[in-house]
């Protein structure tokens, strides 16, 4: 719809004789109506007024007779918009040439002389098919974004989702634990726009990245004159967060000496700024994340446990990018939609190859692993679609998801586990596994496991 109007919808119609634009003009009345001569400005009325429907003539100047201008305008309103339909107009002996522009992508095509009734009825449906496939790609998007700015389908990761979402209402501290990359930062932010705090500010410190002789006066601001360079009183981001939400990215990496003063905000709402000595009330959400393991840091004595309790009131584990079941293509083809757009790259999705290489890679890195690598492959790739290479990944070993196959893995898998945890021994492993003892002896020589032997010897002892 144009952006102009909010009562009519936008039809685009790129025509060069004036008495057919009249005509055109005055039967679709009921349309925002834009008229373009040529290609050029063809496509600057699709950027100002964002048609939705095109009816484009093939025949347009420099070339006329011929039809390849018509093409090149074709091609480009779908490459500036691949949602939008266009319908190609040509002459009676034109018919190959409008089948032709069909295969590039046109909705449909219309023979001269112009039948008004019957062009209204192709733009209608025209119309009718934008807006089903809009609302389906609204619908599409709702499911694979249950958070704002979380793309997932994985069952583990709705479940946080949902878990999220009861966090998100009360003022209770929770710390994210997981790897980097994992979009920690996201599911504050999403946390953050659940609550009655989302009209104010979000405000994020990487623990991590300020200098430690710094990270004091970030946090809690400073006065005038209380250090050399102080030259004017500065809010530190726990003041510029008040009534917002505090996320305290990488809490793990906080100095010692600094986690008894962040003690204290957390649980008397009070600061006071480096070379103060007044106390202000803060009014604060606070939110945590680190990679680290915190419980393990306390046990060494470089985290305190009174600061792990107070920010540990409500954890939540996210699981790394490998463990989320179907997660890997939806990312990459969101990442791919996504940067595509931004530099105005015609990529319409990847080759089988890379589908199979993201799927077996583990990336260690995760969702920003991702995120660069389809970035750069966006950027780098020769055609429409994006291969392998373009990625940079290795050739993908085959992908198996023939049950059969996938059902002998987990059970070699369990059995291995299950040896693990009870030392070696079959009947307690056996027991654990809810299988006899014969039935897990069969196990054993159907998969000709090689810990067997040391565990059948174990039983023998």
């Amino acid at each position: 719809m144009s952006r102009h109007s909010s009562h009519k919808p936008t039809l685009l119609i790129v025509e060069d004789d004036r008495g057919l634009q009249s005509q055109l003009r005055w039967h679709f009345d009921q349309y925002e109506t834009i008229i373009a001569e040529n290609r050029q400005d063809a496509i600057a009325a699709l950027r100002l007024h964002e048609a939705s429907v095109i009816i484009q003539d093939l025949g347009l100047p420099p070339d006329e007779d011929g039809v390849e201008e018509g093409f090149k305008c074709v091609q480009d309103i779908l490459r500036i918009a691949p949602a939008s339909k266009i319908i190609v107009m040509t002459g009676k002996t034109g018919h190959e040439h409008a089948i032709k522009a069909v295969a590039m992508g046109a909705y449909d095509y219309y023979e001269k002389p112009v039948d008004p009734t019957t062009l209204d009825l192709i733009v209608q449906r025209a119309f009718h098919i934008h807006d089903l496939e809009e609302d389906n790609r609204r619908l599409a998007m709702s499911k694979q974004e249950p958070l704002d700015g979380l793309i997932t389908n994985d069952p583990q990761m709705l479940k946080i989702c949902r878990q999220l979402e009861k966090i998100a209402p009360t003022t209770v501290t929770c710390t994210l634990l997981g790897e980097s990359g994992t979009g920690k930062e996201v599911m504050a932010r999403a946390i953050h726009q659940l609550s009655p705090r989302r009209e104010k500010r979000f405000v994020a410190i990487n623990c991590a990245a300020v200098p430690e002789n710094l990270i004091e006066s970030e946090l809690f601001g400073y006065e005038k004159g209380a250090f050399t360079g102080a030259n004017k009183t500065t809010l530190g981001k726990v003041e510029t967060a008040n009534e917002g939400t505090l996320f305290l990215d990488e809490i793990g990496d906080m100095p010692l000496n600094l986690q008894s003063k962040l003690l204290r905000f957390l649980q008397e709402r009070v600061i006071e700024r480096v070379g103060g000595r007044t106390e202000m009330p803060v009014d604060v959400r606070v939110i945590c994340a680190t990679n680290k393991d915190l419980q393990k840091m306390v046990h060494e004595g470089s985290f305190r446990e009174d600061l792990f309790y107070r920010i540990c009131e409500m954890t939540v584990d996210i699981p790394p990018l490998r463990d989320r079941q179907g997660d890997k293509v939806l990312l990459a083809r969101h990442f791919k939609t996504r940067f595509a757009k931004e530099h105005d790259q015609k990529i319409s999705g990847f080759t089988p190859d890379a589908i199979a290489a993201i799927e077996s890679y583990s990336w260690p890195g995760n969702i920003r692993e991702m995120e660069n690598k389809v970035k750069r492959a966006v950027i780098m790739a020769d055609g429409k679609y994006i291969t392998r290479e373009d990625l940079g990944l290795a050739v993908a070993g085959e992908l198996s998801l023939n049950l059969r196959h996938v059902r002998q893995e987990a059970e070699k898998g369990a059995i291995l586990r299950a040896l693990s945890m009870t030392d070696n021994n079959i009947s307690a492993a056996a027991k654990l596994l809810g299988i006899t003892r014969p039935t897990f002896y069969d196990l054993i020589k159907k998969y000709d496991m090689p810990i067997a032997n040391s565990a059948l010897n174990s039983e023998a002892d």
